[in-house]
């Protein structure tokens, strides 16, 4: 994948990781653009490049009354707007084949969900937009069966495509990140470490995901040390009172310093080849 390719991203020659952040869920206008003007100061003082991450719906849920979204169009005219107002790529995640040429027309990354990165025909379907695709590798496969992903995507003519750890599931509440995976999956495609996905504590009895989000930082730190290309980050002004996954978000207020400390050790990082 040529990061350079991907619309409006800046910063691509600064030798820092790249960064696909924002709230799990488009809730609204109002809070999406204030989500993404914040991280977008930051990033351009940090010079990351960076991409705005936003669900416009969340098909995998525990129960049938757990938030969803806001209508598909609706949600999706918001990232658009995001993209328009501050000049920056968007991403989110599609669950149905018919969902990949709805969500390309508003989006530059499309995101396949760890549960459903085995389905080929969304897989391809992702692929044969021509879009960037995010493969979330799912919580139950290896890092080694995960070129078997990649490769329907360049498969179907498409270059263009990175690969995210979200951890592993541990039992059946917990989840692990086993950073030996980072290396093994850079060999057939840049790597995204995602550092909040990777700390839910799922299939809890409430039928509510919890979450470790005091561990983000430790999680992040040692993703970035074992070499990761990519940050995934999800983050709200407001996590308790967030529609979706707010267990496992970072606070708003946090992510500066966060981010400053994660620039310094991939400098040093960078330093040592």
């Amino acid at each position: 994948m040529n990061l350079d390719l991907i619309p409006q991203i800046k910063h691509t020659k600064s030798d820092n990781f790249f960064l696909l952040s924002g709230p799990c869920a488009i809730e609204g206008e109002e809070m999406a653009l204030r989500i993404a003007e914040k991280i977008m100061t930051i990033t351009n003082k940090l010079e990351i490049p960076y991409v705005f991450k936003g669900s416009f719906k969340k098909a995998n849920r525990s129960r049938v009354d757990s938030f969803t979204g806001i209508g598909d169009e609706k949600a999706l005219k918001i990232l658009r707007k995001v993209s328009e107002t501050f000049n920056v790529p968007t991403v989110t995640d599609i669950h149905e084949v018919s969902d990949a040429s709805m969500a390309a027309e508003y989006v530059d990354i499309l995101q396949i969900p760890a549960f459903l990165v085995r389905q080929t025909d969304l897989v391809v379907a992702a692929a044969n937009t021509g879009k960037v695709v995010n493969l979330k590798k799912g919580q139950f496969m290896s890092p080694e069966s995960m070129k078997h992903a990649v490769t329907k995507v360049t498969d179907s003519n498409n270059q263009q495509v990175m690969v995210t750890d979200r951890g592993t599931m541990f039992g059946y509440q917990d989840m692990i990140v086993d950073f030996r995976g980072i290396p093994t999956m850079k060999e057939f495609a840049p790597v995204v470490l995602d550092v909040t996905h990777s700390l839910q504590q799922p299939n809890q009895s409430s039928g509510v995901t919890g979450g470790r989000p005091d561990m983000i930082e430790t999680i992040a730190r040692a993703g970035i040390v074992t070499g990761a290309d990519g940050i995934f980050m999800e983050t709200h002004f407001d996590p308790a009172n967030a529609k979706s996954d707010g267990a496992n978000m970072l606070h708003l207020d946090h992510l500066e310093k966060l981010l400053t400390n994660l620039v310094a050790i991939r400098k040093t990082v960078n330093s040592l080849k």
